[in-house]
């Protein structure tokens, strides 16, 4: 079993429960532009930049968009949903366990200023040495670009480094890191089995 000596967290979906919020904020956007985005579809690319979201929706439904633009208006359309978004418990609580015992990083496929402000809002940007965003790397999830730059700024090989997500692409890019991954979905399930519960017999 590897030694661990670095943590690295994604944060939407994995630190806070953000991904419904953004989802309003996406019908929005889409409906304004005339764009079909189903939300299953939505949720598989959690982690994926919303610039190149819409750039390959643009793409693919044939419409010419200034893709840059219409992300900060889907940002914009996020920042009113900012003060309602919760923590994810079982997971924050594994950032507070390691909190001054191991160096910890974020590594997002979210805009900086609106991660920084997720993370000020829940009280926990403390805890993390370094927050890595989309807008530090060239190659997005599932490159594992975003967990190499997190593990060389919180000085730690990606061998020795866990990482937290909660998408098949983001578990895919750590895998491609090297490092070990935790599936949040999996966490979730488990403690959501051990909650329900048991029938009287």
């Amino acid at each position: 079993m590897r030694e661990i000596k670095g943590v690295i967290f994604d944060c939407d979906g994995t630190l806070a429960d953000t991904m419904p919020l953004h989802w309003k904020a996406w019908q929005r956007i889409m409906q304004k532009h005339g764009l079909l985005f189903p939300e299953e579809r939505f949720y598989s690319l959690g982690g994926v930049p919303s610039r190149d979201i819409i750039a390959m929706l643009c793409q693919e439904q044939g419409k010419q968009l200034d893709c840059l633009a219409v992300s900060k208006e889907k940002e914009e359309a996020y920042l009113p949903f900012l003060p309602s978004v919760k923590p994810i418990d079982i997971v924050v609580e594994v950032a507070e366990a390691n909190h001054g015992k191991l160096p910890m990083a974020v590594a997002s496929g979210g805009m900086k200023h609106i991660i920084e402000q997720v993370l000020e809002h829940l009280k926990i940007r403390h805890y993390f040495d370094a927050v890595v965003t989309s807008e530090d790397i060239k190659n997005q999830k599932p490159a594992p670009d975003i967990f190499l730059e997190a593990a060389r700024r919180i000085g730690v090989p990606p061998q020795f480094c866990r990482a937290y997500e909660d998408t098949d692409l983001g578990l895919q890019a750590i895998r491609s890191a090297g490092m070990e991954g935790v599936d949040v979905r999996e966490l979730l399930r488990l403690h959501t089995s051990l909650e329900e519960p048991k029938s009287v017999v």
